[in-house]
């Protein structure tokens, strides 16, 4: 079933989200450097290729299995603050999800709502920030919406999948307030934030592949 994801459905997601960094490592990049380290796409690259490598090692057999190998491995090989702040999203989303063997809409949904509030527990980013925040609570509400209207992924993804595009889009006309980026103040103003754009290519991927069940 399209809306029950296993740990291959999962891990799909995790494929398809490593692609995405890698085909956007130099937009990535290009966007760090205006107000950043300039390692955001090179990090996120390496540290999702480490978490490929691990899956195909020794696949997962459920959600939360997989969920907390992406974090662990994610913490152990990304760099900067991408590293502890996707790394957390993922554990916390390895906890909600429990000992269940699928994830229904309203699981995986609450899965994602977790990871989030990892993400504001060791990033202490709010809206307005110009921070991953901006996208990623964006696409969480939406997904929550969707789904709480009883909407099947494959429309509850691709409005949360908007909604993070938004965000990401809102973040070009804000003043860094965490981060490297808030050294520059005023100037940081003008740059779209390369972590509400890296968090919205992990809508993509779920939108891409957790909506068809492939």
């Amino acid at each position: 079933m399209a809306d029950v994801l296993d740990a291959a459905a999962l891990a799909a997601w995790m494929r398809e989200f490593a692609r995405l960094i890698a085909d956007n490592r130099e937009l990535l990049t290009e966007l760090d450097a205006a107000i950043g380290d300039a390692d955001h796409g090179a990090n996120l690259d390496r540290g999702m290729t480490a978490v490929l490598a691990t899956l195909d090692a020794e696949p997962p057999g459920t959600p939360a299995a997989l969920l907390k190998r992406t974090g662990m491995t994610l913490v152990s090989t990304v760099g900067g603050a991408s590293g502890p702040l996707y790394g957390t999203a993922f554990l916390r989303m390895a906890a909600a999800a429990a000992d269940a063997a699928a994830l229904d809409p309203p699981g995986f949904a609450a899965a994602l709502r977790a990871g989030l509030d990892g993400v504001v527990a060791r990033g202490r980013a709010v809206a307005g920030d110009k921070t991953m925040y901006d996208a990623l609570a964006p696409a969480v509400d939406a997904l929550d919406a969707a789904v709480a209207a009883g909407q099947p992924l494959s429309d509850a993804l691709p409005a949360a999948l908007r909604a993070a595009e938004r965000g990401r889009d809102a973040t070009i006309a804000m003043v860094a307030r965490k981060g490297r980026a808030s050294y520059l103040g005023e100037r940081s103003a003008g740059h779209q934030d390369p972590g509400a754009t890296s968090v919205t290519l992990l809508v993509a991927a779920a939108a891409s592949t957790l909506a068809t069940g492939t």
